[in-house]
């Protein structure tokens, strides 16, 4: 056995230990919320010796959606731009070109979204980014960004602090392959199985006699680097600047300066039970695993991962109790008897006798006095009550209530009834800014990585914010064109060249969350019409741009036309003074958003106040109702004995 395949059967002995806790409450937070594991399996099955309901009205799933489905209609972007001298403002609206394409190229959405729904629901979830041949008949490669299904498979760095995994220096995904795949890809290995904690890992189906399960063990190590200062400013690694040195003496560029740095190398080991499958050193310096974590707490040194719905459980467990307590007892209740005189059922007897369970057309009786219906005693309150108070406090724990789930409210306007739905984002928002987190570090680790994968000369596709694609050279002389497409010539009569360079500059990064581009220029086209409607005038400023926006055939056009007439007006005063109004009706009209959101704010608070208010009622109609049934009780009971009692009375004798 090797010493690499010892080492990382030690890291992950270490790696169950610290999650073995979290693993085990996910499992039960999945459980719970998705396959409706709701009841206790001793009383579930007593119950079902005794014949009695467990009733599961699953709530879970409602929540859920509520958080993970705002989070698709909001699809984080990444946005990179320049940081140093040698990076390009071009080369950087390239880059978000490259990743925009990269994730749609590896549908993205589907690694995100299945990510969160797996913090929400068990506390954890993980994908992606991985690195393949573009096609199979070249050496060309591109990034991927891969889901993980089963949170299950993934381990991370027991020692990791971090919030993105970027300081996570050991990292495992498990895979299970057939036996035919395995002898196809690993023909001289032996069908040994990676060695796994079947008890915790369980749900994860960790062991099949039909399958083999294989190992993928990151490990990422510091390093020392060299890296040199050339004559032209450029800063590169010794190593490369070795392997070009007859090109750079041909340009007569020479050293300056030279010093070592630290570094990060990443290696995957692919590994069965004994041995190392396979080895590939990793181009980038980040392990590509990328969690999306719960709510995240720190204990006594021991780190926590929360779903959304681990302490709505409770509630949940009690609103079932009493809705299948007040379904038993209104099934058990004796049904509504008729009352009458003697005799008075004696025809149709067989009618009157099924007359609570069968439909019949007409009921005949015998006398003058027809028999009379009893009330029925009504759905149990105190049950129905408790209920509701379990369904309160479901709202209260989430911190989602009934504005938030679409149920109707005092709000009239559209605008007030969406500020009250926002006002549940809050509680929950904590989950959408762990996604973006996790998508921040994997813009890092893919603009880490397209130095390395993008590094020769090659065309890429790169996308628009519209998603319009468009094929770029890279890492090669590009010949500028002016406006009429001739080639641009320079003081020696040279054509002008540019190159968008893949392998320079610094770039960093950050992560919006909104709506996206077709939605915004759908809004933006929306509220410019509405401006115009308000203020007309603004139509020869602004007649281009808003064109742009719009979403029919020839808006485009329409709006190159009104732009190259907008530029041959020359300006004058009176373009000017409409400019000023333009301006001032945008600040109304931020004023206006700025008093709507103060208003939503108020509305959350005389929100909050109104479910006290509820519940406090709710606390003393079920008081009321328990007084009366009281009540009634002790007159029941006084009935009762009135009419037992016979009294005595002796009269004296006489003779």
């Amino acid at each position: 056995m090797s010493d690499i395949v010892d080492e990382a059967k030690e890291a992950f002995e270490a790696a169950q230990e610290a999650e073995e806790e979290n693993r085990e409450n996910a499992s039960e937070d999945i459980r719970f919320a998705r396959l409706g594991e709701q009841w206790d399996e001793s009383d579930r099955s007593k119950r079902a010796r005794e014949g009695r309901p467990t009733l599961t009205i699953n709530r879970m799933p409602a929540f859920i959606r509520q958080v993970t489905n705002d989070a698709r209609q909001n699809t984080p972007s990444i946005k990179v731009f320049p940081v140093d001298d040698s990076a390009d403002p071009e080369c950087a609206e390239i880059l978000n070109g490259l990743i925009r394409n990269i994730q749609i190229s590896s549908n993205s959405d589907e690694a995100y979204d299945t990510a969160l729904i797996d913090a929400v629901t068990g506390g954890f979830g993980y994908f992606l980014i991985d690195v393949d041949h573009a096609y199979n008949d070249t050496f060309e490669q591109d990034i991927l960004i891969k889901r993980v299904a089963n949170p299950f498979t993934v381990y991370g760095d027991p020692r990791s602090t971090a919030a993105d995994s970027s300081d996570w220096n050991v990292g495992f995904v498990s895979d299970m392959m057939s036996h035919g795949e395995f002898q196809t890809e690993f023909p001289d290995a032996k069908k040994i199985d990676w060695d796994g904690n079947y008890e915790v890992d369980q749900e994860s189906d960790w062991y099949s006699e039909d399958s083999i399960r294989v190992v993928d063990y990151w490990k990422r190590e510091q390093v020392d680097r060299s890296i040199v200062l050339l004559s032209n400013g450029e800063v590169i690694d010794e190593d490369v600047y070795e392997e070009q040195k007859d090109y750079f003496d041909v340009q007569q560029v020479f050293v300056e300066n030279n010093r070592t740095v630290k570094s990060w190398k990443v290696k995957r080991y692919t590994l069965n039970g004994e041995e190392v499958l396979e080895e590939i050193d990793w181009p980038g310096m980040y392990i590509p695993i990328i969690p999306v974590y719960g709510e995240e707490n720190w204990v006594e040194g021991k780190r926590y991962f929360k779903s959304l719905i681990r302490d709505a459980k409770d509630p949940q467990r009690i609103y079932n109790y009493w809705r299948t307590a007040s379904t038993e007892l209104v099934a058990l209740a004796p049904k509504a008897p008729f009352v009458g005189p003697v005799g008075a059922f004696d025809e149709d007897g067989d009618k009157w006798a099924t007359a609570n369970t069968e439909s019949h057309p007409y009921l005949q009786y015998d006398g003058n006095v027809p028999p009379q219906r009893q009330p029925f005693a009504g759905p149990p309150a105190g049950a129905l009550q408790e209920a509701l108070n379990a369904s309160d406090d479901m709202k209260q724990v989430l911190g989602m209530f009934d504005a938030s789930m679409g149920a109707p409210s005092n709000e009239t306007s559209g605008r007030a009834i969406m500020a009250r739905q926002r006002e549940g984002d809050v509680s929950t928002f904590h989950f959408i800014d762990n996604l973006n987190r996790a998508i921040q570090h994997a813009g890092k680790i893919i603009l880490d990585l397209i130095p390395h994968v993008y590094s020769g000369e090659r065309i890429i596709r790169v996308l628009g914010e519209d998603d319009k694609p468009e094929n770029v050279q890279v890492n090669q002389p590009i010949p500028m064109m002016d406006e009429q497409g001739q080639p641009v010539m320079d003081e020696m009569g040279q054509m002008k060249a540019r190159v968008y360079d893949l392998t320079k500059g610094k770039y960093d990064l950050v992560v919006r969350s909104g709506p996206s581009f077709t939605s915004r220029r759908e809004e933006a086209a929306t509220q410019m019409m509405e401006l115009l409607r308000v203020f007309p005038e603004a139509a020869p400023i602004i007649g281009d741009i808003f064109a742009k926006n719009l979403d029919w055939p020839g808006a485009d056009e329409i709006a190159k036309r009104l732009e190259k007439i907008t530029q041959g007006q020359p300006e004058d005063p009176e373009k000017a003074n409409l400019v000023a109004q333009l301006q001032m009706a945008v600040d109304r009209i931020r004023q206006l958003e700025a008093d709507q959101q103060e208003a939503a704010a108020k509305i959350a608070i005389d929100q909050q106040k109104l479910n006290l208010d509820r519940q406090k009622v709710g606390i003393d109609q079920f008081e009321a109702e328990t007084d009366r049934m009281e009540a009634e009780a002790e007159i029941q009971k006084d009935l009762a004995q009135a009419q037992s009692f016979s009294p005595v009375v002796n009269y004296p004798f006489r003779g």
